[in-house]
C-alpha cells in the first residue's frame, strides 16, 4: 500500500472515528470555510501553511480554480451566514468557534483585497490580517535602549559591530550543530511533556536547509509529526538553539498543531482546525505563544544553567562568558519594535532598500548580512513581523497572569494553544 494510499486513509479514518456529537449549525459553515481556504491557496503559495482535512477537498480545490471575485464575494457571504447564525442555538464554547471564524474570515477578505493590488498601511495590514494594531513608535524612542548596551560591550567602531564580534565568539561550530540541536529540543520536549500531555507517536523530523528567508520553519503534516527546518545560511548562534527548539517544536508550533488536530479536530469535529491560513489572527497566537516557550520552559536562571551544563560543552565554545552573553540578548529585546518602524516605512516608500538595511543593522544590532536577511523576510510576509514581538508580548501578560506558580502557567499555555483562540482572548486574564 502506498504512503499516499496510507495516508489518505489515516484522514478519513480521523473524520470516521470521531465520538458521537450533537451536530452544531457551524458545522456546515466550517466545511465551507476550509473549502474556501484552500480554494485562496490555489491562488498564493504559503497561503496555507498547513493542511490536514480530507484530501479531496485539496484535490476538489486545486481542479476547480476560482478567480478574486468569486473568492471575495464567497468569504462576504461565508461571514454574513456565520453572523447569522442563532446565539441560542450555540453553546459558548462553540460562541468562541463563531467568533474564531469571523475573525479568519475578515483576515481571508483583507488577503485577497491585497492579492487584488489594495495598498494598504502597515498598521491597517496588521490589523486586518493578524486582528491586533501594531503601536509604531519613532526610530528615536529606541536610542536610550542602544546607550545602554553601549556600556555592555565597550570598544570601538559602530555598535553593531561590536555585538556582531561579541556573537562570533558563541556560533556554534558546522560539525556540531546537529548534536547541539538535538540536545536542545529534546530538553525543551521533556520540559513541555512534564506539564502538557502529548501523543505517545508524536514525532518530528529535523533538517538543515539553506536559501531562505527565515532561521527556522515547522512544516506540519498533522497525525502528529512535523517536519523542523533550520536554516544554515548564516552562522548560528547558541542562544538559537533552546530558541528555535522550543518555538519550532516544545512548546512551540509543533505542539500547538498537534493539540489543535487532536482536541479540536479530531475530539470535537471542528474541520476548520485541519486548515491554517498563514496570514490570519491564528498566526499571532502561533508566534507569540512560540516565542514564549523558551522563557517558560527555561524560567529564571535555568536556560543559562543548561546551556552552560549542556549546551556549550557540546558546541565547544567556553561557558566562561555565557552569562555577559545572555544579559546582552535580553538587554537588546527591548529594540524588537523598532522593526515593525522600520519595516513600516519601509514597506510604505519612505524609506529606500538601503536606508532599511541600515536602520536594521543599528536598531536590529545585526551584520550587514543578517539585515538583509531580515528584510528579504519582510519584502516576502509584510506585516506578519508583529506576530513575534508583539504576539510574544501579549502572550506573556496572559500567562503570567496566572500567577507566579509554574503550573498555573503551564496550564494557561496550554488553553492558548489547544482552543480557538483569538488575539482579543489573551487581553483577558486565563
Amino acid at each position: 500500500m502506498t504512503r499516499l494510499v496510507l495516508a489518505a486513509l489515516a484522514v478519513c479514518l480521523m473524520f470516521t472515528a470521531l465520538p458521537a456529537r450533537a451536530a452544531s449549525p457551524l458545522d456546515p459553515l466550517a466545511e465551507q470555510y476550509v473549502r474556501l481556504t484552500l480554494a485562496i491557496g490555489e491562488k498564493e503559495d504559503g497561503y496555507v501553511d498547513a493542511y490536514n482535512g480530507p484530501a479531496e477537498w485539496a484535490r476538489a480545490a486545486k481542479a476547480n480554480p476560482r478567480d478574486l471575485p468569486d473568492l471575495t464575494a464567497a468569504v462576504t457571504r461565508l461571514a454574513a451566514a456565520v453572523t447569522a447564525v442563532d446565539d441560542g442555538a450555540l453553546s459558548p464554547d462553540e460562541r468562541r468557534r463563531r467568533a474564531f471564524l469571523l475573525a479568519q474570515l475578515k483576515a481571508a477578505d483583507t488577503r485577497l483585497r491585497m492579492m487584488a493590488g489594495e495598498k494598504l498601511g502597515f498598521e491597517a495590514e496588521a490589523q486586518g490580517l493578524f486582528g491586533v494594531r501594531p503601536e509604531l513608535k519613532p526610530l528615536a524612542a529606541y536610542d536610550p535602549v542602544l546607550k545602554s548596551i553601549e556600556a555592555l560591550v565597550p570598544g570601538d567602531g559602530p555598535l553593531w559591530s561590536r555585538v556582531d564580534r561579541f556573537g562570533e565568539r558563541f556560533t556554534i561550530p558546522t560539525d556540531r550543530l546537529k548534536a547541539v540541536m538535538d540536545a536542545a529540543i529534546a530538553e525543551c520536549r521533556k520540559r513541555t511533556a512534564a506539564h502538557i500531555a502529548l501523543p505517545a507517536d508524536e514525532r518530528f523530523t529535523l533538517e538543515f536547509v539553506t536559501g531562505k528567508s527565515w532561521s527556522g520553519y515547522n512544516w506540519y503534516k498533522g497525525d502528529a509529526t512535523s517536519l523542523i527546518q533550520i536554516n544554515t545560511d548564516l552562522p548560528i548562534r547558541i542562544s538559537r538553539a533552546i530558541d528555535l527548539g522550543c518555538h519550532e517544536g516544545y512548546p512551540g508550533h509543533h505542539v500547538l498543531n498537534l493539540l489543535l488536530e487532536q482536541k479540536l479536530a479530531r475530539e470535537r469535529g471542528w474541520v476548520e482546525f485541519t486548515v491554517y491560513p498563514l496570514y490570519s489572527p491564528q498566526s499571532l497566537i502561533a508566534e507569540g505563544s512560540a516565542n514564549y516557550g523558551a522563557e517558560l520552559a527555561f524560567p529564571g536562571d535555568e536556560r543559562r544553567a543548561f546551556e552552560t551544563r549542556v549546551l556549550y560543552p557540546l558546541a565547544g565554545l567556553d561557558p566562561e562568558t555565557a552569562g555577559d552573553y545572555l544579559n546582552l540578548l535580553e538587554a537588546q529585546k527591548a529594540l524588537a519594535g523598532a522593526r515593525f518602524t522600520i519595516a513600516s516605512d519601509y514597506l510604505s516608500g519612505r524609506i529606500d532598500r538601503e536606508t532599511a538595511i541600515t536602520l536594521t543593522q543599528t536598531y536590529g544590532l545585526v551584520s550587514r548580512k543578517l539585515a538583509e536577511q531580515t528584510l528579504a523576510f519582510t519584502d516576502q510576509y509584510r506585516s506578519y513581523i508583529i506576530n513575534y514581538g508583539l504576539g510574544l508580548d501579549m502572550v506573556r501578560a496572559h500567562v503570567e497572569a496566572a500567577g507566579d506558580d509554574p503550573a498555573a502557567r503551564w496550564k494557561a499555555m496550554e488553553g492558548v494553544i489547544s482552543g480557538p483562540t483569538l488575539p482579543s482572548d489573551l487581553r483577558t486574564a486565563p
